[in-house]
């Protein structure tokens, strides 16, 4: 199969880190389609004298990658193109697939009306009017192959096609290292396409060239602002229900929050002494906890068994998805006593497992992952023999601050992708898809048992959640929940259907076949619900290494 995944715009890093990880861990082929923020790339043969301009004034960041080729220039307008491919195993295999991919590029163009596209003998990357006297470059192209552990051969990197970049950009480096011969554009070129346009010809002769007749094409809705509309109510439309007409979506024909819940998601209050316990000891300790915060379906049974997921870096998240409950606006100062305070609460509860979870704080430079790894570290400290699974913002894909969660090592790194990539932007306009697969992505590659989460009832459809969690095996996720979404308040999205129980069944049996090890799905499953037992299902092999102590 080769699953097309059209992803917007992504970071040059976090692209890079998820075509690794998918050319390591993923069965299936993939064609990663995106553009790039700025940025100079230098690959392996590359003199860094090429970059001639200064890129700190211009904006631009310089990475050194592991392709072929010298320097060039990746950013806004420019379309780009990851095959991760199995090739044959081979010296030549490298060749051969940047001969393909040439030509798939060159067909694609011809198919849109540019017609002369083709190779220049000498020069790798597509030209326009290469037999004439004065060629110019309009494609770069750079891959390397890899062989992975288990004996394939995988392709990395691809080719960067110019549709309308700022061509000022290429006046600040040398492009490939030529210096003779000039770059363009289809735009420069007086070609009038568009970067869709582009984009699906260049994925359909892909997908003939690669695709074998099985293909599994996903997109994240683009993020075009929505013209203000009046409803018939006369009230102005929020921004996430305009983002979810851009996904696709009709709210006009979601659920009334008034509308009677399914008997399979009505819960029955379990006030007991148990819950009762656990609730003294959350509240004389003044924590706060995700049970509460977000409303959960299943805190009277998870309280009464004793158990919560603590929620650190105070209750207040400095982002505005559309779907969560806990409180928003301008957070309060770290409490510097929370991490002991939550390692307390673990130790009077007895807790085997402890969840640790936490809102996003944006306005501070770690994105709070120092204080949520001070909180494993105490937790470890005051319970040694409890495992301890921290559920993590994205931290916005911050190196460092991802390297703060990874160094403590949690027994499990939980990471919610939340919704398929059609309703990403409507549903967390903060995050991204690409960057949420890039972050397990890291996680896997620590050696770290990962999780990953969503929600259905949004608008997506049975095949984009077995996508997406194919794409969360791809990366190296081993455990997944999926549960159906709870609209909070009429403030929110609404809930455009119920899943039924058998559907949640479903999913769980395509989880595993995609090469997930564990799948709780059902319609009350939430992040960490039975979060243990989930653990111990799916990971018992891994766990004496995963509860050794730090270290």
């Amino acid at each position: 199969m080769l699953r097309v995944r059209r992803l917007g715009t992504v970071p040059f890093e976090e692209a890079y880190t998820l075509q690794r990880a998918l050319a390591e861990r993923a069965e299936a082929d993939y064609l990663l389609v995106l553009e790039h923020h700025h940025v100079f790339t230098l690959g392996v043969r590359a003199d860094p004298a090429h970059v001639v301009g200064d890129p700190a004034t211009l904006g631009v960041s310089v990475v050194r990658t592991d392709r072929g080729g010298d320097v060039t220039y990746h950013g806004p307008g420019q379309l780009v193109v990851y095959p991760i491919l199995t090739v044959p195993d081979h010296p030549s295999a490298g060749r051969d697939h940047v001969r393909r991919l040439e030509q798939v590029v060159i067909d694609a163009l011809a198919s849109v009306g540019v017609e002369g596209a083709g190779r220049l003998p000498g020069y790798p990357g597509i030209w326009l009017d290469p037999g004439g006297p004065r060629p110019a470059k309009v494609a770069a192209i750079g891959v390397r192959t890899r062989r992975r552990s288990d004996g394939r051969r995988r392709s990395l990197h691809g080719v960067a096609l110019n549709v309308e970049p700022d061509m000022e950009m290429f006046a600040q480096i040398v492009p490939c290292g030529i210096s003779e011969l000039p770059v363009t554009s289809l735009t420069e070129a007086g070609f009038a396409i568009t970067m869709p346009e582009v984009a699906d010809a260049v994925v359909a002769r892909a997908v003939a060239e690669w695709g074998h007749g099985t293909v599994d094409d996903r997109a994240v809705a683009p993020n075009i602002p929505a013209p203000r509309r009046v409803t018939l109510a006369g009230t102005v439309e929020g921004l996430g229900l305009r983002r979810l007409r851009q996904a696709g979506v009709d709210p006009t024909r979601s659920l009334s929050i008034s509308d009677r819940k399914p008997p399979w998601l009505r819960v029955r209050a379990r006030l007991g002494e148990e819950y009762l316990a656990t609730a003294r000891t959350v509240g004389s300790l003044s924590l706060a906890t995700v049970c509460e915060e977000a409303g959960c379906p299943n805190i009277y049974e998870c309280w009464a068994e004793g158990t919560a997921t603590f929620m650190v870096n105070g209750s207040r998240c400095t982002r505005s998805c559309g779907f969560c409950k806990v409180d928003t606006g301008r957070p309060l100062p770290l409490d510097p006593d929370e991490p002991e305070r939550v390692a307390e609460a673990v130790a009077r509860l007895g807790l085997a497992h402890a969840v640790v979870t936490c809102v996003a704080r944006d306005d501070l430079t770690d994105g709070g992952a120092g204080a949520i790894a001070e909180t494993v570290g105490a937790i470890r400290r005051r319970r040694p023999g409890t495992a301890v699974e921290i559920l993590v913002s994205d931290c916005k894909g911050d190196p460092g601050a991802l390297e703060l969660l990874l160094g403590v090592r949690p027994d499990v790194f939980n990471h919610n992708i939340e919704t398929v990539a059609r309703l990403q932007r409507a549903v967390r306009p903060s995050a991204g898809y690409a960057r949420s697969l890039a972050v397990l992505a890291r996680a896997a590659d620590a050696g770290l048992v990962v999780k990953s989460g969503l929600m259905v009832g949004l608008g997506e459809t049975e095949d984009e959640v077995v996508s997406t969690l194919a794409d969360l095996a791809g990366v190296g996720v081993r455990v997944a929940t999926v549960g159906q979404y709870l609209r909070p308040s009429a403030a929110h999205l609404p809930v455009e259907r119920w899943w039924r129980p058998e559907e949640f069944d479903r999913l769980r049996r395509a989880g595993e076949g995609v090469g997930l090890a564990h799948v709780e799905a059902s319609p009350l499953t939430r992040s960490s619900y039975h979060a243990r037992a989930a653990a111990d299902a799916a990971l018992e092999p891994a766990r004496s290494f995963a509860v050794a102590p730090p270290g």
